[in-house]
């Protein structure tokens, strides 16, 4: 489904878009030429700006220097070593085995640093290229699954290609595509997972409204409501959504937000759908729907979860891989074999550095700056004679501080509207940000964000159409006809989306270089330095 062209003005005087709109709404051979151009030409995009200059430079920058060797020597004996002294400049000299074959404590799950090291074994451990090629596929394909997840909440062509648009050429996620670290790999399943669910609510509650049909026309007598409704069990995508979550948890924890959140979302939709279709006891009716929903969701998540340390767990020399074997669970816990108690230990030990984790950076910026953009994270930084090379964690500037906004009309939106759409896109904000706030002392950095941006898009997006289809001001004179004023208003929205959008892509294409990696002057880089505290 496209937007179409609303009839608020005389076919002569259709804005561009709205022409565009309306032809491309009549005819089905152009609604999938687009439905497939469009999105291949943003992914294109995509690709290209972040394949660009990306085994540039050849070092070992910010923390590659843990994911890389973490990533090789778990590729070649299934679990990270230890490496030892001055590792980083021997791995770039060809040395990428002389780790010790001691168990590293590594305090991420496997999975992220799996995809990093399946790049490094494709071209070789000791290239920049190899390393970070997966992150580069990643952050491609979160563009592409970011259109499709777009898509299915405005069900337009357009606007579609504005959110995964913006999110092609945006500074950090160019930035995080191409230094080989875990959060671009986790946004791409998180991303995933709620495409997924949105996917789901499409069958879902069409095929919930038709059985509740059918029992209230079944019924006997004139009993306005069905006590119970149906226990639905086929649902596929919660099933792919349990496991998309599961791939986000084994690459960082922050998963676990989005597995509960989605699960509460999950509970009330069905909750409130039942309601509406007139289910009579539907607060219960919905707590046996949340159990099935439960069941569809979580274990496979679980599953997925603990697929993802096979490696540590069939083998032998894993950090704390046999801590259970002298001092084994007793009572209940005793059933539990000797290699999930050890996991299980090690687990906790994940958990005591994570919430610990104090240790003083130059670039560390605490959740509650984020949406103000204080402190972005340079990742490396050369000045040869003159010229800067720099790979700096920058969100488009204008496009975030709009974005940040588009949240808070998105919750006001939402407060009047009870539009379901905004709440995907509200549940995405607080299940990747919200839980942040929680730790204000602990390290954290502003790239955390790579999963919260395609959430603040999408907000940005609605923002934009709403604008698009007349949501500005406009001062009606005595006598102007109705349909005269929803003329002009539509017609200046549009072209303040156009506008908007020319800017942010001109400002793209100024940070690019210093997102990128790519030598520039000294002058011209120092002109990126808008705020004090950044760069």
């Amino acid at each position: 489904m496209t937007t179409t062209a609303e009839p608020l003005l005389p076919a002569a005087r259709l804005t561009l878009y709205d022409r565009w709109s309306a032809r491309v709404a009549s005819s089905p051979e152009l609604t999938r030429r687009w439905s497939w151009l469009a999105p291949l030409v943003v992914t294109l995009v995509a690709g290209i700006l972040r394949v660009a200059n990306l085994a540039n430079p050849h070092a070992v920058i910010f923390d590659e220097t843990y994911y890389v060797k973490d990533a090789w020597s778990q590729w070649l004996l299934g679990f990270p070593s230890k490496w030892p002294d001055g590792a980083d400049q021997s791995f770039l000299n060809g040395d990428t085995e002389i780790f010790t074959g001691e168990g590293s404590f590594v305090v991420h799950p496997p999975l992220g640093k799996f995809f990093i090291g399946a790049g490094m074994a494709l071209f070789g451990a000791d290239s920049t290229f190899g390393w970070r090629i997966a992150v580069c596929v990643f952050g491609t394909a979160t563009v592409l699954v970011l259109y499709h997840l777009a898509k299915s909440l405005t069900g337009s062509i357009a606007f579609a290609t504005v959110a995964s648009g913006l999110m092609a050429v945006d500074g950090m996620a160019i930035a995080m595509s191409r230094v080989a670290i875990l959060d671009g790999i986790s946004a791409l399943f998180v991303v995933l997972t709620f495409w997924f669910v949105v996917l789901d609510r499409r069958g879902h509650l069409d095929r919930l409204t038709a059985a509740i049909a059918a029992r209230r026309a079944a019924a006997s007598g004139d009993e306005p409501d069905v006590p119970w409704g149906p226990v639905l069990w086929n649902r596929p995508w919660v099933v792919a959504a349990g496991a998309a979550a599961g791939a986000a948890t084994a690459v960082k924890w922050s998963g676990l937000y989005v597995i509960a959140g989605l699960g509460i979302y999950l509970v009330v939709t069905d909750a409130l759908a039942r309601r509406r279709a007139g289910v009579g006891n539907w607060p219960r009716d919905a707590v046996r729907q949340g159990v099935a929903s439960f069941v569809l969701f979580v274990p496979v998540a679980f599953v997925v979860y603990l697929a993802s340390w096979t490696g540590w767990l069939a083998t032998d020399g894993g950090y704390g891989r046999h801590d259970a074997d002298a001092d084994p669970a007793t009572g209940f816990w005793s059933w539990v074999p000797l290699a999930l108690q050890s996991l299980w230990r090690y687990h906790q030990a994940m958990y005591s550095f994570h919430v610990g984790l104090t240790a003083d950076h130059s670039y560390q910026s605490p959740a509650w700056q984020w949406p103000v953009l204080i402190r972005p994270t340079s990742m490396f930084y050369q000045n040869t004679d003159g010229w800067v090379q720099n790979i700096y964690s920058m969100p488009n500037p204008l496009v975030w501080v709009a974005g940040v906004v588009a949240v808070l009309y998105a919750l006001w939106r939402f407060v009047v509207a009870r539009d379901w759409r905004l709440a995907v896109v509200l549940t995405g904000i607080a299940v990747t940000y919200v839980p942040w706030l929680q730790f204000p002392e602990r390290t954290t950095f502003q790239f955390y964000t790579i999963v919260v941006l395609p959430f603040v898009l999408l907000a940005l997006t609605f923002a934009l159409r709403d604008i698009a289809r007349g949501g500005v001001p406009w001062r009606a004179r005595a006598g102007d006809e109705p349909e005269k004023v929803s003329a002009y208003r539509r017609v200046t929205g549009q072209r303040l989306v156009l506008v908007f959008l020319g800017v942010a892509l001109v400002i793209a294409a100024f940070w690019y270089p210093v997102v990128n990696g790519i030598p520039v002057p000294q002058p011209f880089y120092q002109m990126h330095n808008w705020v004090r505290s950044w760069i």
